[in-house]
C-alpha cells in the first residue's frame, strides 16, 4: 500500500497542499480529479519522494518516513517501486523514442521484450526510432507512458495521461488496463475526463474517487459520487463538466 497521511507542502508563502491524506492500494485503483491548480500534480510529486512534503507521512508497504525529514535516505527512495509518469512527458530529446524507453531498464536482461509488447499494445511500432520533435504530442505521451510501465513499479502514478490523445488513442489506453495489462500494478490516475474516470472505476472491485479543490481533499468515495455527490463543490464540479461535454 502507497499512503500519504496529513501531506503539507508550501512553496513560500503559496500552500498548495493542506494537510492531504490519500491511499492506494497494492493492484488497486485510485482516481484524482480536480480544477487545474489544486493541487493535483503536486500531490504526486510529494508522494513519489520527488518532492518531499513539508509535514505529513508517507508510507510505501511495510516502510513509512515521517517528515519533516532533513534528508531521504537513499534506500528509501521509491523508484521504480512507485513511478510516475507527467503530462509534460520529460523524454529526453536527443534520444529516440526507442532509447528513451530502453534507458531506465537498460541493465534488464529482458528489456527488449518488455519494449516490445508495450510498444505494440499502444501502437509505436512505426515511430519507434523518431526523435522526440519528430512525432506527435500524443504519440509522446504514450512513449512516456511505455516507459514508465516497462519498468513494472509495484504502483504507478498517471498525470493526465490522455491530455493530447485523440479518442481512439484514449480508447486503446483504457483497453489495456480492461485487459489486465496493467492488473499487479496500483494505480493513481489523476485525470480531468470524467467519463474516463467512470470508465476506469469499472475495472477493480473497491476503487476509490478523490476529489480535490484547493489544496484539500473535499470529497472521497467510490465511482457512486461521481454520479450522486455528497458536498455541494463536487456537484457544481460536475454540473460544470456536464455543460462542456
Amino acid at each position: 500500500m502507497l499512503q500519504g497521511e496529513n501531506l503539507v507542502k508550501s512553496y513560500g508563502a503559496r500552500v498548495v497542499l493542506r494537510r492531504v491524506s490519500l491511499t492506494v492500494q497494492s493492484a488497486g485503483l485510485s482516481v484524482l480529479i480536480g480544477p487545474s491548480g489544486c493541487g493535483k500534480s503536486t500531490l504526486l510529486r510529494a508522494l513519489s519522494l520527488l518532492e518531499p512534503p513539508d509535514a505529513g507521512r508517507i508510507s510505501l508497504d511495510s516502510t513509512s518516513l515521517e517528515f519533516p525529514h532533513a534528508r531521504v535516505p537513499r534506500d528509501l527512495r521509491p523508484w521504480p517501486t512507485v513511478t510516475v509518469v507527467f503530462q509534460q512527458h520529460f523524454l529526453w530529446p536527443h534520444l529516440t523514442l526507442r532509447s528513451n524507453i530502453l534507458l531506465p531498464i537498460r541493465r534488464a536482461h529482458d528489456r527488449e521484450e518488455r519494449m516490445a509488447t508495450l510498444v505494440a499494445a499502444f501502437g509505436l511500432e512505426t515511430v519507434l526510432d523518431r526523435y522526440p520533435n519528430e512525432v506527435s504530442l500524443g504519440q509522446r505521451q504514450r512513449a512516456a507512458l511505455v516507459r514508465g510501465l516497462a519498468l513494472r513499479p509495484r504502483y504507478i502514478l498517471l498525470d493526465e495521461i490522455t491530455s493530447a490523445l485523440d479518442v481512439e488513442q484514449s480508447a486503446k489506453i483504457l483497453r489495456f488496463f480492461l485487459d489486465g495489462g496493467a492488473r499487479e500494478t496500483g494505480l493513481l490516475i489523476v485525470t480531468h475526463l470524467l467519463g474516463f474516470a467512470r470508465r476506469l472505476m469499472s475495472l477493480r472491485d473497491g476503487g476509490m474517487v478523490y476529489f480535490m479543490d484547493q489544496g484539500s481533499i473535499v470529497e472521497t468515495g467510490s465511482a457512486e459520487i461521481l454520479s450522486a455527490p455528497l458536498t455541494s463543490r463536487l456537484r457544481s464540479f460536475l454540473k460544470a463538466e456536464a455543460l462542456v461535454t
